[in-house]
């Protein structure tokens, strides 16, 4: 394992419709936060492509093997020298559907690890406001953890937020990180955001990554922004607010030990039985 301490940046984009400028407009500022001492640059969900609709999305969705934003990561990751952690891509699967893929690269530009979004975010907020990923996304059904030089970082995208027992089991696997790329509604972020990604941290005594977009996109779809960056212990180290951009903040894995010393929950599962439905 390397020195116990390194930066990490968490990126804030307003992704469009249109793949080549939004692979740019990511790149830029990875090189921006590479240069502001980050080893480890995480990015949003639906990072190249904020599309609107089934057809579209489908139609603008590529083959692993293919995929442009893929391969401009990956060489982008080798031209820095840093790790990467590509929040999300919209990557065409065998039945015509596509998966929400996560991506994180090392500074040699290879896959060292990738997840698919389990948790569809099926959901009616009101004022028709409706989103159902499952008619689009083929859920992953497997979590996953990326191995860095610092530990080991438990991968997931949005959604999954909601479902605490993703992120304790990859607390007890052993990871002192989380990443939790996302394209919050403004709604849902408003309410919920930054208590859910504090509550995951507390909960599992791990730092929390979480790369965010933001603004407006194709279709009016509003996104909450405030990439975050969480402590073990639940502090907000990080806020990118609501404007494109990327947060850094020192990681020190001394603060993992520390917190899961002073409160050892994951440790202390009891079984019980569940409660009658009804």
């Amino acid at each position: 394992m390397k020195g116990e301490v390194f930066k990490a940046a968490c990126l804030q984009v307003n992704a469009s419709n249109d793949l080549q400028a939004n692979i740019d407009e990511a790149s830029r500022l990875c090189v921006e936060a590479r240069a502001a001492g980050a080893e480890l640059i995480l990015m949003p969900e639906n990072v190249a492509m904020m599309e609107w609709g089934r057809s579209n999305i489908v139609l603008k969705a590529m083959p692993e093997d293919q995929h442009l934003a893929l391969k401009s990561f990956q060489s982008l990751a080798r031209e820095l020298g840093c790790w990467l952690h590509v929040g999300s891509l919209a990557v065409l699967v065998d039945d015509g559907m596509v998966a929400n893929r996560t991506y994180v690269i090392n500074p040699s530009g290879l896959i060292s690890a990738k997840y698919d979004k389990i948790h569809m975010f099926d959901v009616d907020l009101g004022l028709g406001e409706v989103y159902k990923e499952s008619a689009t996304f083929r859920p992953g059904d497997s979590a996953q953890v990326a191995r860095l030089p610092w530990g080991r970082m438990g991968l997931s995208v949005c959604y999954d937020l909601r479902f605490p027992h993703l992120y304790r089991a990859y607390g007890q696997a052993g990871c002192n990180f989380l990443a939790v790329p996302a394209a919050f509604t403004r709604t849902t972020g408003r309410a919920h955001w930054h208590v859910l990604l504090r509550a995951r941290a507390i909960e599992t005594g791990c730092y929390v990554f979480a790369p965010a977009q933001c603004g407006t996109h194709v279709n009016n779809r509003e996104t909450y922004g405030h990439a975050l960056i969480v402590s073990p212990w639940g502090e907000i180290l990080a806020d990118a607010l609501e404007q494109p951009g990327f947060v850094i903040a020192d990681i020190d894995i001394k603060e993992v030990i520390e917190a899961r010393r002073k409160v050892p929950c994951l440790e202390h599962d009891r079984p019980f039985s569940l409660p009658p439905k009804g």
